[in-house]
């Protein structure tokens, strides 16, 4: 059965057990899948990769049909869901599992899709296309982000954080994401401040400039440092994203270590990793050794003093430390 995305709030989705949200709007399924399915799931959410279903069939019917004392429902989530997954969903259907909710996260699907087709006739289902938002739509949530916020914006500065956003949910939610961070500890913000925040926008955000470091991609690093003009804030976001991001592959490569399957490393990681990011998490894993991940992160705590204690050379310290990490050679 159809559903359009807009409608959701008017239905209750706990009428229903197995779903399908298609389309390019990853931020808006993304949102949905947050708030009405994971927030009512919190223990009992298991994401699955169709490939990694598709390669271990026995193990993933396994996983869905045991039971717990303390669950009394399952959430599977199925991410990059195809047409190559349609009679293992039509199998778990017509189980009737009780205990089971079942959503698909597919992109696109066209009108011949076989898995997009039974989804919009079958009555137990419910097939839920997201479309790309209109700049309106991102317009009305950032206006009322900053609404909620108190704080007050011009209609030209609205429209820019828009532009610079490039019509992309997920990018607007990753931009205002920098300013709710920067507002925790200020009393006000300033225009000047939320410029040179999402002035990160223009080209590629802080995740994608330190994943691609990490990546040992140096000419792609280089190309992204040369893009922006970073301000002394920037250069703390970006640190503290290094740290993150780093601490995260500290873990991957010691499981790495164990099983010698990066594969195996990532699918096991908690939280998931999204499916966009796993290639080039595995390049990160297959690039760097655990001791040498545990030295970088011992190097970017010194980074980030040595940032804040000469601030007028913030940028120049930030980009040498992150074009030595890029380079090949530095393994």
């Amino acid at each position: 059965m159809i559903v359009k995305s807009f409608e959701l709030n008017k239905i209750n989705l706990k009428n229903n057990q197995f779903f399908l949200l298609y389309g390019e709007n990853q931020g808006l399924k993304e949102e949905v899948i947050k708030k009405k399915f994971k927030s009512f799931y919190l223990d009992s959410t298991y994401t699955y990769e169709e490939s990694e279903i598709i390669n271990n069939e026995g193990e993933f019917y396994n996983n869905i049909l045991s039971k717990s004392f303390f669950e009394n429902e399952k959430l599977i989530i199925i991410t990059r869901g195809t047409d190559k997954i349609i009679k293992i969903v039509e199998e778990i259907i017509e189980k009737n599992i009780d205990d089971l909710i079942l959503v698909i996260n597919s992109n696109s699907l066209e009108k011949k899709s076989k898995l997009r087709s039974f989804f919009e006739k079958d009555k137990r289902t419910l097939c839920i296309p997201f479309y790309e938002d209109n700049n309106q739509t991102l317009s009305n949530i950032a206006a009322s982000f900053f609404k909620q916020h108190k704080i007050p914006i011009s209609q030209q500065l609205l429209n820019l954080i828009i532009e610079r956003c490039r019509g992309d949910r997920q990018n607007l939610n990753n931009e205002l994401g920098k300013i709710e961070n920067f507002i925790r500890n200020k009393e006000k913000i300033q225009i000047e401040d939320i410029i040179k925040l999402t002035n990160l926008a223009d080209n590629y955000n802080v995740s994608e400039l330190v994943d691609t470091c990490l990546s040992k991609n140096r000419k792609k690093t280089v190309h992204i440092l040369n893009e922006n003009n970073y301000s002394v804030e920037d250069c703390i976001i970006i640190i503290r994203t290094f740290l993150i991001k780093s601490k995260r592959l500290l873990v991957l490569t010691k499981n790495f270590n164990k099983t010698k399957n990066a594969d195996s490393a990532i699918s096991e990681y908690k939280p998931p990793i999204f499916w966009k990011d796993k290639e080039l998490i595995k390049t990160q894993v297959q690039k760097w050794s655990y001791l040498k991940v545990e030295s970088l992160i011992y190097k970017i705590n010194e980074i980030e003093l040595l940032i804040k204690k000469n601030s007028n050379n913030a940028v120049n310290i930030l980009s040498d430390f992150i074009l030595e990490q890029s380079d090949i050679s530095n393994n």
